[in-house]
C-alpha cells in the first residue's frame, strides 16, 4: 500500500490540522482530485482532504506566504512556477526521503517541485470537414490553404511558441532554447486565422464543439471530452503533441505541517492512484507502472502512454522559468496589437 511505503502513519494531532487543502486550477480538476485522492488519503488516518480550485498562480502563494494567512498546503501548479518560487524562498524544499524520486519517469524533479501528471497541447480538428486527410503536424495546422478555417491559440502561450518552431520546420530536439523572435514570426503569420486565444479550456472546447473554428490548440483533456460529446465531429492527434508536466509544491509555512505535504505527495506517486486520476480526467500519470493498469482504451487517450509519448514533444520548463515573463510580454503585445 501508498501508505506503508510513504512510512509509519502519524497521528492526526502530530499534523497540527484535521484536514490538507490541496491548490488546483478548478473546473472538472477539483472532482477529479477528489475521486482519486480522498479515499487513499482517508486510509492514511491524516485528517480530510479538501480540493479548493482557486488557482495557485506564483503571485496567490507569493501574497499567502509574505502575509503569513496561508491556505494551501499543497499545490498542483505550473512547472515553471515551482522553480521560480524556490528561487524566492516562497515554498518548502521537498523531502526525498518520503517523497520517491525513481517513481517519476516523465518530468521534472528538483529541490522545489516533482512531476504530480502530465498533460498534453493537441491539435484538434473537425473531421467532417478533414476526415478524409486529417492534420498530422503543426505545419499542417499552419497550412491554411489545404485546411482552410479559423483556428485558435492559448492566450498565455505555453506551447504556442514550441508549435510555432515545429510549423516552421524546426526539429524537436533542436527546439531549446526557443528562438523567440522566429517563433512569434511565424505566430504573426497565421494571426489572420486566428479568431481568439482562449483563456480557459472550456473556452476551447466550446469553439470546436459550436463549429466557431474548423481547428484549435487544446488540451487533451478537452479535446477529449469534445470528441465525445460530438460523437467524433471534433477528433484530434497526439502526433507533434506538446507535453508538460504539471507540479506539486508546499508553501513555506503551509497550515497541516510539512510531513503532512511530503506524505500526501508520496501517496500520489502510488501508480493506482495515478491510474485513477487517469480515468477520471485524462491527465497522465508520471509513474510509468500506472500505465499497465489502464485499460487499453484509457492508453489510447494518455498522454503519458508510451504510443502517445513518443510521437510528442516535452515542454523544457527550465527554459519557462528563466524567460517567462518577458516572451509573455512580447508574445502578448503581438496578439494584441
Amino acid at each position: 500500500m501508498a501508505a506503508a511505503a510513504a512510512g509509519a502513519i502519524l497521528p492526526r494531532s502530530a499534523f497540527g490540522a484535521d484536514q490538507l487543502v490541496v491548490a488546483n486550477w478548478g473546473g472538472n480538476s477539483v472532482t477529479a482530485f477528489e475521486q482519486a485522492f480522498a479515499e487513499p488519503w482517508s486510509k492514511l488516518n491524516a485528517g480530510k482532504l479538501v480540493v479548493d480550485g482557486g488557482g495557485p498562480s506564483e503571485g496567490a502563494v507569493k501574497t499567502q506566504v509574505e502575509s503569513g494567512a496561508v491556505r494551501w498546503d499543497v499545490c498542483d501548479g505550473e512547472m515553471y512556477s515551482s522553480y521560480r518560487l524556490g528561487k524566492d524562498n516562497l515554498v518548502e524544499k521537498l523531502d526525498y526521503n518520503i517523497i520517491d524520486k525513481t517513481l517519476v519517469g516523465f518530468g521534472d524533479v528538483h529541490d522545489y517541485g516533482v512531476a504530480n501528471y502530465v498533460y498534453s497541447y493537441v491539435i484538434a480538428f473537425d473531421a467532417s470537414k478533414f476526415g478524409g486527410d486529417p492534420p498530422k503536424s503543426w505545419a499542417d495546422f499552419w497550412d491554411v490553404k489545404k485546411y482552410p478555417g479559423k483556428r485558435s491559440l492559448y492566450k498565455w502561450m505555453s506551447a504556442n511558441l514550441e508549435i510555432a518552431l515545429l510549423a516552421d520546420g524546426v526539429k524537436p530536439a533542436e527546439l531549446y532554447p526557443l528562438n523567440l523572435d522566429r517563433a512569434l514570426a511565424k505566430i504573426a503569420e497565421l494571426k489572420p486565422h486566428i479568431l481568439t486565444h482562449w483563456e480557459t479550456g472550456v473556452e476551447s472546447q466550446l469553439l470546436l464543439r459550436d463549429g466557431e473554428i474548423t481547428m484549435g490548440q487544446v488540451w487533451n483533456t478537452g479535446a477529449e471530452l469534445v470528441k465525445k460529446q460530438t460523437s467524433g465531429q471534433v477528433d484530434y492527434t497526439f502526433d507533434q503533441a506538446v507535453v508538460s508536466p504539471s507540479v506539486w509544491f508546499v508553501p513555506k509555512n503551509n497550515p497541516a505541517g510539512r510531513d503532512a505535504a511530503m506524505r500526501f505527495i508520496r501517496m500520489t506517486q502510488d501508480p493506482a492512484v495515478q491510474a485513477k486520476l487517469m480515468e477520471v480526467n485524462g491527465m497522465g500519470p508520471v509513474n510509468p507502472a500506472a500505465n499497465a493498469l489502464l485499460s487499453p482504451e484509457l492508453q489510447k487517450i494518455s498522454p503519458s502512454a508510451p504510443d502517445n509519448f513518443n510521437r510528442s514533444v516535452l515542454m523544457d520548463n527550465k527554459w519557462y522559468a528563466e524567460n517567462y515573463g518577458q516572451a509573455l510580454d512580447k508574445y502578448t503585445a503581438l496578439i494584441s496589437g
